[in-house]
């Protein structure tokens, strides 16, 4: 299969090579994804490794639109199953297979993989995921040694405001946008805690049709930080933090919030946990079934630590019944916002 590079500008230059372990193989940022044999993608953001890997699927698709695409939870996996998708079909096919969760891995998949590094398939890459931590490393060990012919794509988490920054001026570039320094730094400082959310205003912000993006561009869309003190309100009570929400939300409310966007922001993250209840499977997997990115999945699973089915029923009752009264049902919109918030805080409990 044609190896192609992506040389798109992104929030992540040099930090491949300081932030994996010595390697013999080639070690990219997450927009320089290329097809090999086998990608390994490693690192702890799980935003950039979903993008980066949908890059990778666009690449190979636009190289042969007959592609074939299979995904395997390393973590449930049938011994065989790497082997039998990456026969050789009739036709020749071209295949991708992602497998997910390679730090849950078992010893099915980790047996089965080292053989296949052996002798990798023609026409086929198989994408390894692998978010961290030790399990895995007699395989991480071998990809990295150069068995199997393979490449890793470093996806560590951008902690620093600066690569924050980084990220979202090459959003802009690669679309090909003009926005002033004040603009990106208003956004950033808006969106510093969930990068999924930060290219998410970013591509919101490139809709719109004026030619440069200036701050008031930023303050039209997000003045007084109204979408992003609704996401921290909604983690902070999802978490059990209630003081931390209620300063949050208060706030938001001073700064110019309107209570509505608020309540939306809860509705958006209690229904995606609602769906994560009790499902079983890969983040790939459950991204496919609830049409959510695997990033959403890794989140909500997160967010569901602590609560029980009746608790979160109970919320989502809640929420409707707060949802009618900030849009004029009800003769106080704070007060059910925060009762709202208190009942979310315990879970459903209190």
């Amino acid at each position: 299969m044609a190896t192609r590079s992506n040389s798109r500008a992104g929030g992540s230059r040099g930090r491949a090579g300081a932030s994996a372990p010595k390697s013999a193989i080639p070690q990219l940022a997450w927009n320089q994804i290329r097809p090999a044999p086998v990608v390994l993608v490693s690192g702890t953001e799980g935003f950039l490794a979903d993008r980066s890997t949908r890059m990778l699927r666009d690449l190979l698709k636009a190289d042969d639109p007959s592609l074939e695409i299979s995904d395997i939870s390393a973590a449930d996996y049938a011994p065989g199953e790497l082997l039998t998708l990456a026969s050789p079909s009739l036709f020749g096919e071209p295949r991708l297979i992602r497998v997910d969760a390679v730090e849950k891995t078992g010893d099915g998949f980790l047996a089965d993989m080292l053989d296949y590094l052996t002798s990798p398939a023609d026409g086929t890459v198989v994408v390894l995921r692998h978010a961290g931590g030790v399990r895995g490393k007699k395989l991480l060990d071998a990809i990295r040694a150069g068995t199997g012919g393979g490449v890793e794509v470093v996806c560590a988490e951008l902690k620093k405001d600066t690569e924050k920054y980084e990220f979202a001026q090459a959003e802009f570039a690669a679309a090909g946008r003009k926005i002033t320094p004040g603009a990106l730094r208003s956004l950033t400082s808006a969106f510093t805690d969930d990068l999924a959310e930060l290219a998410a205003a970013c591509q919101q912000l490139l809709s719109d049709s004026a030619e440069q993006i200036t701050e008031a561009t930023v303050d039209k869309y997000y003045g007084g930080r109204v979408e992003t003190n609704a996401f921290q309100v909604a983690d902070a009570a999802i978490a059990g933090r209630h003081g931390e929400a209620l300063v949050t939300m208060r706030h938001a409310l001073a700064s110019g919030a309107d209570p509505v966007p608020m309540v939306a922001a809860f509705a958006s993250k209690l229904r995606t946990m609602a769906k994560l209840s009790g499902a079983r499977g890969g983040s790939g997997q459950l991204a496919q079934q609830f049409g959510l990115a695997p990033w959403q999945v890794d989140r909500a699973r997160r967010d569901l630590s602590g609560w029980t089915e009746d608790g979160l029923g109970r919320c989502i009752e809640v929420l409707a019944e707060t949802d009618a009264n900030v849009k004029g049902g009800g003769r106080d919109p704070v007060f059910a916002l925060e009762r709202m918030i208190r009942i979310v805080s315990t879970r459903g409990r209190a």
